[in-house]
C-alpha cells in the first residue's frame, strides 16, 4: 500500500514531553530526522537521546543525514535571512542527490511517519521542501500535514 499522508514537525520551543506526546497523538509509528547534524543543546533532542526515549515509546528514530540543510546553505541563511535563495539552493542541493529523496520515500512505504527538525515554522524549515519532493517523486497525491 502506497504512503497517503506525511506529517513533519519541529522541536524549537517544545520540551521532550510535549514533543513525545504530539508525536503520540498523531500515531506517528517513526520519526525521521533530517538534521544534517543530528545534535541539540536542547536536552532530549540529539540523536542518541531520541533514539533511546523513541525506543520506550515504541516510535522508530531514522536520521537521514542526506536530506539534511547543508551547512554552507544554512551558514548563508543565518548571516542574510534570504529563504528564496535558501529554498532554491535546497532544492538544487536535492536534485543532486536525488537518492536521498528516493530513501526516504522507502522508509515512509508503512506506517504513519513524520519528518523532524529545529524549526518549529515549516515555511522556514527545509523539511517542508524535503516533504514536497517526497510527494512529487510518490505521485499518488501524497498529502503534508504539518504539526
Amino acid at each position: 500500500m502506497r504512503p497517503r499522508e506525511l506529517y513533519t514537525i519541529g522541536y524549537e520551543g517544545r520540551e521532550i514531553e510535549e514533543f513525545v506526546s504530539c508525536l503520540k497523538s498523531h500515531k506517528i509509528g517513526r520519526l525521521i530526522d533530517v538534521r544534517e547534524i543530528p545534535i541539540s543543546r536542547k536536552k532530549g533532542f540529539s540523536k542518541s537521546a531520541l533514539k533511546k526515549r523513541f525506543e520506550s515509546e515504541h516510535i522508530e528514530y531514522v536520521h537521514l543525514r542526506s536530506l539534511g540543510s547543508p551547512s554552507t546553505i544554512r551558514h548563508k541563511l543565518k548571516s542574510d535571512h534570504d529563504y528564496d535563495y535558501f529554498f532554491n539552493a535546497y532544492l538544487r542541493y536535492l536534485s543532486q542527490n536525488h537518492n536521498a529523496v528516493v530513501e526516504a520515500y522507502r522508509y515512509i512505504q508503512d506506517g504513519m511517519n513524520c519528518l523532524m527538525c529545529f524549526e518549529r515554522n515549516p515555511e522556514k524549515c527545509h523539511r517542508t521542501a524535503a516533504a514536497q519532493k517526497i510527494s512529487e517523486y510518490a505521485g499518488n497525491g501524497l498529502k503534508i500535514f504539518h504539526i
